[in-house]
């Protein structure tokens, strides 16, 4: 199966659940890749951003990439977050984590010290020379305090062989445009945003990375299909059956949202590493009206 057949359609950013006391929750680990597998999405993403990733450390996150590889036994594609702001110990992550049953690396873009727009194409360069399997970037400047310029990711996809996607999360069509329009015919463009996932499907994307998708994975990669069909008008009306849900996911912030749901559908606990928080009260209970309406379709 080519790298296209693998990541075309929906893609789950998964989340990692804990114990109260922060210890992973093994037991409701199964449990949730049981349900996002009958779900039929297509891909799996682990400790991405939504996996909590930036608390995620050493022991821990060699036994969530080896857990996920033996429980999926191989019955989809797999995708391991890996990146940071040090160029050095991302490439360190390379060679000391087990990637076995792997298929391809999600590596966000250096958040926090901000390099510029050459610092950003050298940092895929090292990575691509080096990775020990094909790179999606992840373009997210909410989180990271930089864009990826789109001249910056068309230079990387043409000149970087082993990066094969952009997970795109901008929110600027004129960038996704201009990407779309001038990439090599081999390059995917990804959405990184469940709320715009089917305009970016309209404009040429490929598919999407969803958060929404881990408590609604059905409905969600039902939509993206529809929406990869061209049967924009039948995925509209799943776009807008969801898109309440996923401001709500977001609302108070990422992990915390999705958790909220997780929990009231008894697939995981409310639980997070600090400084991640679970929701407000009053928002749970929003939370709590939106499924009441959601379970009625």
């Amino acid at each position: 199966m080519s790298l296209r057949e693998k990541f075309t359609g929906t893609g789950i950013a998964i989340v990692t659940p804990f114990h109260a006391n922060g210890t992973i929750d093994w037991e409701s680990f199964k449990k949730l890749i049981e349900f996002w597998i009958t779900g039929k999405v297509e891909y799996l993403v682990v400790l991405g951003t939504t996996g909590e990733s930036a608390t995620v450390h050493g022991d821990d996150k060699h036994q969530v990439f080896s857990f996920v590889n033996k429980e999926v036994g191989g019955r989809l594609p797999l995708v391991a977050g890996i990146g940071g702001y040090d160029t050095n110990e991302v490439l360190n992550g390379f060679e000391k984590f087990d990637l076995t049953g792997y298929d391809a690396i999600l590596s966000v873009s250096p958040y926090y010290n901000k390099p510029n727009q050459e610092g950003l194409y050298q940092y895929y360069k090292a990575l691509n020379n080096h990775a020990p399997l094909p790179i999606i970037m992840y373009n997210v400047p909410s989180r990271t305090g930089q864009n990826i310029t789109a001249e910056t990711q068309l230079r990387i996809a043409r000149e970087c062989k082993n990066v094969f996607a952009t997970k795109e999360a901008s929110g600027n069509f004129d960038q996704v445009m201009q990407i779309v329009k001038y990439k090599p015919a081999e390059f995917m463009v990804i959405s990184g945003d469940d709320g715009i996932a089917l305009p970016m499907i309209a404009l040429g994307a490929e598919g999407v990375t969803s958060v929404v998708a881990n408590a609604y994975p059905k409905g969600f990669s039902d939509m993206i299909r529809l929406c990869l069909q061209g049967k924009f008008t039948e995925a509209r009306e799943l776009h807008y059956r969801y898109i309440d849900i996923i401001q709500s996911m977001f609302a108070e912030g990422s992990p915390s949202g999705v958790k909220a749901y997780l929990s009231e559908l008894g697939l995981c606990q409310n639980t997070f590493r600090s400084p991640v928080w679970p929701v407000s009260n009053l928002h749970h209970k929003k939370i709590k009206e939106l499924m009441k309406e959601e379970s009625k379709f």
